[in-house]
């Protein structure tokens, strides 16, 4: 992050100054990007920035994940609502017991000082433990359209390969990935490959011979994912709570591709205690997904309102209209 200047004074004149909040996510992981973007549509009537450098201090800040950025920004007096935008194997469950103040590895909610925090975890999503002292679930962070296309057509395959290990990134990229993007092509038409991180190596293996023509490599952090959802008729999704919180807010269905990593296959594992999410096969088998009406019966029965981007909202907008 840049270094923040002092506050420059409103000119006279100039009309009233909105609240200015800074916004800050890791974009190379998928549920760091869409939870601070989908908090952020929910902020129009304020200020908003991912510049840190412009116009000095912010009122107040937006942090998802980012640990280092929260700590650097509460040690210059910004207040700060912190977002885990995901759970980590060892982390929500197992940091929260004893005191464990400095102690900020990924997703363990340890960030020391005057920030509001929150944890991204669905109503209806069986829990790996509590969210922690001082730590408030979200609910759903739901896109702000819900809707769907009426004329939406094409696939979409959402990749994460955030925290996954190299090797197992590898093996999938150059094995399954290229047969089931031809599968999703053969079934929707086209479609379109969406990974937060590791665009080159998986560009190479959508090189190689026998991969469609009508296919669209894009970095999750230049693409609007959520519109690119409304408009696709067939999901496939790493499991991650950014892809989950699209099919289950549209109510669609959704296919997951093979987990990579442990945090990913905890959450798949969390999500089909619940829902029967299928899983494509590991050699490029792509399962029919139950009719959404089906699959997502069982969260629709749990409190979970779909409004957890509105409450960080509010709390962001609390905060920089009166911090503590």
């Amino acid at each position: 992050m840049a270094v923040l200047t002092p506050r420059t004074p409103v000119p006279p004149g100039s009309g009233p100054a909105r609240q200015r909040v800074l916004l800050v996510s890791r974009d190379d992981a998928l549920d760091s990007l869409l939870a601070r973007r989908r908090v952020a549509a929910h902020l129009g009537e304020l200020s908003v920035t991912t510049e840190a450098s412009t116009g000095g201090p912010p009122d107040a800040a937006l942090v998802c994940d980012d640990e280092a950025a929260t700590e650097r920004l509460l040690a210059l007096g910004v207040p700060v609502v912190h977002l885990f935008s995901g759970e980590y194997p060892g982390g929500p469950s197992s940091a929260h017991t004893g005191d464990r103040s400095g102690d900020h590895g990924p997703g363990r909610p340890g960030v020391a000082g005057p920030a509001v925090r929150w944890l991204h975890r669905p109503g209806w999503l069986p829990a790996p433990g509590p969210p922690g002292p001082g730590v408030r679930a979200t609910g759903t962070l739901a896109p702000v359209r819900t809707a769907r296309d009426r004329n939406r057509a094409g696939a979409l395959l959402l990749l994460s390969l955030w925290g996954v290990p190299d090797g197992e990134a590898r093996a999938f990229t150059d094995g399954p990935l290229q047969e089931l993007v031809r599968a999703a092509t053969r079934r929707a038409g086209h479609c379109d490959v969406v990974c937060d991180t590791g665009l080159a190596v998986v560009r190479s293996a959508l090189r190689g011979p026998g991969t469609p023509g009508d296919v669209r490599l894009s970095r999750a952090a230049d693409v609007d994912v959520d519109a690119l959802h409304a408009a696709r008729e067939v999901f496939l999704a790493s499991p991650t709570l950014a892809a989950v919180g699209l099919a289950r807010a549209r109510n669609a269905p959704v296919c997951f591709l093979p987990p990579l990593g442990e945090a990913q296959r905890a959450l798949a594992g969390r999500v089909r205690r619940v829902v029967s999410v299928p899983v494509a096969g590991g050699r490029g088998l792509l399962p029919e997904p139950p009719p959404a009406d089906a699959l997502w019966r069982a969260a629709e029965s749990t409190a979970d309102d779909l409004r957890g981007a509105q409450r960080i909202a509010r709390s962001v907008r609390q905060l920089s209209l009166a911090p503590p």
